[in-house]
This record gives structure tokens, sequence and C-alpha cells, in this order.
């Protein structure tokens, strides 16, 4: 019987291995809230990995340029770390580099949604009965 040398096998870090799939890693990297959130997104060309749509099988590599679109916010990212495992957000930022001119662009965007906003403020709360009246008046031209 033989005596496996536990120096042998490649130890790794916890959660990281050398092959990731895109959905599992940007479920790590916390961009999307479910793994199945996930594929749906990179399988409506919401992801593109290199400049081109992938499926969410894709291994992701270190090294490699992301742009996620988020909503009305995209990021574009630079693979830093893999992982197959949702952790902390302190550790899921660490898996990712965002690009200067990305967060600069979400930032711009962010404020000029805050500006509009400002433009159209929302109503304080439930129409009034008498405010009801004058807009049944308004609509039906009485």
């Amino acid at each position: 019987m033989t005596v496996r040398d536990s120096d042998e096998r490649p130890t790794a870090a916890a959660g990281a291995t050398d092959r990731v799939r895109l959905d599992k890693w940007l479920w790590a990297a916390r961009f999307f809230k479910t793994r199945a959130l996930a594929t749906e997104a990179v399988a409506g060309g919401k992801v593109h990995a290199g400049g081109q749509r992938c499926k969410p099988s894709h291994p992701v590599r270190l090294g490699e340029m992301l742009r996620i679109q988020r909503g009305p916010e995209e990021y574009v990212v630079a693979v830093k770390a893999l992982s197959d495992r949702r952790g902390p957000a302190s550790v899921a930022v660490l898996l990712y580099e965002e690009t200067v001119e990305s967060r600069q662009q979400r930032e711009a965007l962010r404020e000029q949604r805050r500006l509009e906003r400002s433009f159209f403020p929302q109503p304080a709360g439930r129409p009034t009965k008498q405010d009801r009246r004058h807009i049944v008046r308004f609509t039906c031209g009485d």
C-alpha cells in the first residue's frame, strides 16, 4: 500500500480553479444575484468576452476583458482572479478590475439620471378628493 504525498496535488485557494464558466464567474463576482440571471444575461447578449458574444459555458481566462450590460449601466472589467464560489462582496471585488473609462461613464450616467429626476419631481402622495375631481374635469372636459 502506497501513501500519497500531499505535495503531489496542486494547491488552490478556496473556490479558485483553473477553468470557470462565465455564468458562474459573473455570479461569484456578484454582478448577478443568481446564476440563472447570469445565464440569462449571457444568453441574451448582455455579456461580451473579448468583444464577442459568448455562451454561458464560455471558460473565463485571467486578463480577459468582459463587457457587462446590467440595466442602463455598462461595466468593462478585466478578469483578475477566478472563482466559482460566491463569497462576500469584499472578496468579489478582488476578482476583477473595472476600467477607468467604464467607471467614469457610469458615474456620468448616474449624475445625468439624478439631474433628470430633479426636473420632474414626484408628487408628495396620493391625490386628494378635490385633486381627483379636478383631474376628472380636465380629462372629461366638463
